[in-house]
């Protein structure tokens, strides 16, 4: 049976994938991506992979905020 938890974490991977998918602004897709991690490390946790949803945890802030520092770069390439 599929418990709440499950049901929960999937609604936040399609929600934050489509959101990735479908916005058109860098920092959209990167808010998208933050709502898909969430269900992951949801998931990874109601499945008992605790450890893999700690490093998730960790690496995910920092992946963060290397995408921000590339994406100012970018923009201050353009100019």
């Amino acid at each position: 049976m599929i418990d709440a938890l499950t049901i929960a974490a999937a609604a936040l991977v399609l929600i934050g994938s489509f959101t990735a998918l479908l916005s058109k602004k860098t920092f959209d897709k990167l808010i998208a991506l933050g709502i898909l991690t969430a269900g992951a490390v949801m998931f990874f946790v109601g499945n008992g992979y605790v450890d893999v949803a700690i490093a998730a945890s960790l690496l995910m802030p920092v992946g963060t905020i290397f995408l921000l520092l590339l994406l100012r770069k970018k923009k201050e390439e353009q100019k």
